[in-house]
């Protein structure tokens, strides 16, 4: 059975949230705050984090941040924030994925789902190459890693995903939907916003002037390719 953490402080989501997603077979735990979020979170890594964006003590970037530091768990940001600004800086404090109040169950689920399965993809060996080399890039699909000058990024899951499609495909672009539906496992139920917001975290870690990226460019009205 997989195990949740959701930090939340409304009650009556918590409760309604948890209900449901057991009805889906899964275990959760709760959390009213940030700081009891991240005391659960020290006592017993979930296979998953549901974050809300506004705590009433350290705000949902904040607890993000925390998580990230020492942990490439998936993360699920539940807000009901619709501000581009708040989602974007969610995303870029290392999230996964966000779904906006009032959650529809299933929809959470579905999220879910995805996200767990390509966990399990991620952590089942390949049979590709053994690694590929970009300059000083070299990813390592069979170990999970990504190198820069011989030194290992500290890559999230989604962001080796979102390298390892790159890498794949390098030399062609690959447009926002068919990025959400390889690395997010959404045909319908995604936002381009996800999409950006990871490639300018993958390009913080692997370029050496990310506002003017050399290795992972944008082709303007199009998507985004990794030069080969």
């Amino acid at each position: 059975m997989y195990s949740l953490l959701f930090i939340e402080d409304d009650d009556s989501i918590r409760l309604a949230l948890r209900l449901a997603l057991e009805d889906e077979g899964y275990e959760v735990r709760e959390a009213p705050d940030g700081r009891s979020g991240l005391a659960a979170f020290a006592e017993r890594e979930p296979d998953l984090v549901l974050l809300d964006l506004r705590l009433p003590d350290l705000s949902g970037f904040e607890v993000c941040r925390a998580i990230r530091a020492k942990s490439i768990v998936p993360i699920i940001i539940v807000t009901a924030q619709t501000d581009t600004h708040d989602l974007v800086v969610g995303l870029e404090a290392g999230a996964d994925d966000y779904v906006t109040k009032p959650v529809v169950p299933k929809e959470l689920a579905a999220r879910i789902r995805a996200q767990l399965r390509r966990v399990q993809l991620h952590e089942t060996p390949t049979s590709g190459p053994v690694s590929r080399r970009y300059g000083d890039i070299e990813v390592r699909h069979e170990q999970g890693i990504v190198l820069k000058a011989g030194e290992e990024l500290g890559l999230t899951k989604t962001e080796f995903r979102l390298m390892c499609e790159f890498s794949d495909h390098a030399g062609a672009v690959l447009s926002r939907d068919q990025l959400l539906e390889r690395v997010w496992g959404y045909e319908y139920l995604g936002d381009s916003r996800l999409v950006d917001a990871h490639v300018r975290r993958l390009r913080v870690k692997i370029e050496d002037q990310p506002d003017e990226p050399k290795l992972l460019i944008t082709v303007r009205g199009l998507g985004y390719r990794l030069l080969g």
